[in-house]
This record gives structure tokens, C-alpha cells and sequence, in this order.
């Protein structure tokens, strides 16, 4: 996990932030191989959507070991409860072991939000963590004290859409971290059929062109489609040392099996299969058609 600061809170080194991080918020191989070929990077960089809409730091948050987001669905009211979207290995608990699922559990995080130029202008707090995993995908969803009314009225601040839509290859992106109120462009490379880092596994993740080579503390942050600025997938990994399949040193494993190891190479997980587990009220319901993120 893109060696989170994700270490401060469970002992290990994902993609959280390094040690010298300042604090943010105060809640507390096979052979090494290019991302992809030079012609495939070519053809996604060729095929990359122009830059139409200007990506900014709004709506982004800091946690106190990674990045994330204030996010809604299309169908999400102003009245709802927000949600704030960051990675399942970012959870305040640790990291969820394969196979669980984190639902409805009591929370009293505190989030550091950003208005467009990345300053802090106040403190957002949930009450639960609606959903986290790390089976099939690295997300966490927090439920607010706040409605997107209230952020709004307050401090003028929109929440960030998910796309209800799977990613493209060659996609012109954004990747935005409150936490280093730094961002990366970059393209989507690829997707890889199975992403697998020490015990867990991931499907169908993002692979980014080098450009964007996020470090620790960038866990959770916002992948944003530069054409449309919606979010289209969630920041959450890299191959630091070219190791095959371990801790900060995933691997690709393609539909036959075979593995790949491609050192330096970035990763997230897409964001559009959340969109039809969220139902009224911006409750998150698992048995909704359509909704296909891992259960308890």
C-alpha cells in the first residue's frame, strides 16, 4: 500500500506517509519490467483527453496518516449526511485483513478540509465509518457530522462526484493529496486483472503512466478525470524496491497466472462500482442492484 502513513497507525508501510510527514489533521518479483512499453505509453499519452476543467485542491482532505476526499453519487441530496473517501488501509483500526469488511462502526475521525489553493479552512468530524475493505479494492467511506449543505454554507466548498462510470485507458488524470497539498498528472496506462500486495488482492486496478509518481502519505487521495473532474478511482499503492508481491512491492498477475513486476510503477483502485451501493440518505446498502463491493 503505497507505503501509507498507513505504518503510524498498524506497525506496517503502505502507502501512508513517511516518517518525516508533518501532521496533518489532529485525530490522530518476476524481472523488473517498465509499467508498460514505450509504445504503449505513447498510444495512452496520444489518446489522452484534453486538460478541460481545472483540477484544484477543493473538496480534498488531509487525514493524520493519509489523503482523501468529501465525496457524493449522482443521486446524493444536499440535506444527506457527506462522506468522506480515503483507503481501507487508511483506517484508523488498521488495516482490514482479507476477506473483511468494515460496516456501520463508530468513529470520531477528524478530517483537515482544503479549499482550492490546498489551505486548510476547518475541521470536518464523522460519527462512523459507513464502509472499508481490502479485498477486491482498498476504500474506506466515513459518514460526516455534516451535510454537503452545511460544508457548502460554511466554507463554500462543493463536494468532489464519483463517476458512476468504469475508467478509460489513456484518461488524462489528476491525482490530488491533501496531505502533501500536492498534485500529480498523469494518464491511466492500463488495468491490471489482478493486483496482489502481501495478502491481499485487488481487481481490475488503475496503472498510471511514470508521471505520476506518488509517494507515502498519498494513500486515499482522489484519481480526478481531468476532462469531466470527477473522480474515477482512489490512490493507493506502488512498487518501491522491484520485490515481487510484497508489502509496498505489488505484483500484476494477468488472467493466466503470470506474474509481473514492474518497479517505480503507481497504482489505484477504481471508484465507479461504489456509486450503486450508496442509497438514500447516502446509506450505504450492500444488497442494492447493482452494488458488487465485497460484504461482511
Amino acid at each position: 500500500m503505497k507505503k501509507s502513513l498507513f505504518a503510524v497507525a498498524s506497525g506496517a508501510v503502505l502507502l501512508l506517509g513517511a516518517s518525516t510527514a508533518p501532521a496533518m489533521a489532529s485525530d490522530g518479483h518476476a524481472t523488473n519490467t517498465p509499467a508498460a512499453s514505450h509504445a504503449q505509453r505513447s498510444h495512452a499519452q496520444r489518446h489522452a483527453r484534453p486538460h478541460v476543467k481545472a483540477v484544484d485542491f477543493a473538496g480534498t482532505v488531509a487525514l493524520s496518516n493519509c489523503s482523501g476526499s468529501v465525496i457524493r453519487v449522482p443521486e446524493s441530496r444536499p440535506t444527506d449526511p457527506a462522506l468522506v473517501m480515503s483507503n481501507g488501509h487508511c483506517l484508523e483500526s488498521g488495516f482490514p485483513g482479507p476477506g473483511d469488511v468494515v460496516l456501520d462502526q463508530p468513529s470520531s475521525r477528524t478530517f483537515s478540509l482544503l479549499d482550492a489553493s490546498g489551505d486548510p479552512v476547518g475541521r470536518l468530524k464523522a460519527d462512523k465509518v459507513a464502509y472499508g475493505t481490502m479485498t477486491d479494492t482498498d476504500i474506506s467511506l466515513y459518514e460526516l457530522t455534516s451535510t454537503y449543505q452545511q460544508i457548502e454554507d460554511t466554507y463554500g466548498i462543493k463536494a468532489l462526484e464519483l463517476s458512476p462510470d468504469h475508467p478509460a485507458a489513456g484518461t488524462a488524470i489528476s491525482v490530488v493529496s491533501g496531505y502533501w497539498k500536492k498534485t500529480y498528472s498523469c494518464s491511466i496506462d492500463g488495468f491490471v486483472y489482478r493486483l496482489k500486495e502481501a495478502d491481499w488482492t485487488w481487481k481490475d486496478s488503475v496503472r498510471y503512466t511514470p508521471e505520476c509518481d506518488t509517494i507515502g502519505g498519498t494513500s486515499g487521495s482522489p484519481v480526478i478525470d481531468q476532462a469531466t473532474g470527477k473522480v474515477i478511482a482512489v490512490n493507493n499503492t506502488g512498487n518501491e524496491d522491484g520485490e515481487r508481491c510484497t508489502l509496498d512491492n505489488p505484483c500484476e498477475v494477468d488472467e493466466n497466472g503470470d506474474v509481473t513486476v514492474h518497479k517505480g510503477t503507481n497504482y489505484a483502485e477504481e471508484t465507479y462500482e461504489i456509486v450503486p451501493c450508496v442509497g438514500v440518505g447516502n446509506k450505504i446498502d450492500l444488497t442494492a442492484p447493482g452494488c458488487t463491493l465485497p460484504k461482511p
